[in-house]
């Protein structure tokens, strides 16, 4: 049996004028949200525990090497009645955590 190498993913958050680099693995997490839920654990954050509909856990991708991949449940509602927009204006829990996201630097709102 063959194995696949593990590919280590860089990931960057600003959370309350604090940098966290956080290294990870595809698979490790289900989303970036449980990945900051379980290395930073902000009070508050992530309500729904990843069903995008609580928008506790709002995430600006400052810069990214490519698009992230990303869960297609609730995210464009949630936004809306949140009232946040932007572009790079995501729910951290509907952001895949797998290669994609390598080198991706994000801020917590």
């Amino acid at each position: 049996m063959t194995r696949t190498p593990v590919k280590n993913i860089s990931v960057t958050i600003c959370y309350e004028g604090k940098v966290h680099e956080i290294k990870t693995y595809t698979n490790e997490y289900r989303s970036l949200m449980m990945l900051i839920y379980d290395q930073i654990y902000p009070e508050g954050f992530g309500d729904c525990l990843g069903m995008g509909k609580c928008g506790t856990c709002l995430v600006e991708i400052i810069s990214s090497i490519h698009e992230p991949s990303y869960y297609e449940r609730n995210e464009e509602m949630t936004l809306l009645r949140t009232g946040v927009s932007g572009k790079e204006v995501h729910l951290s829990c509907q952001i895949m955590i797998d290669e994609s996201i390598d080198g991706i630097k994000v801020n917590m709102l």
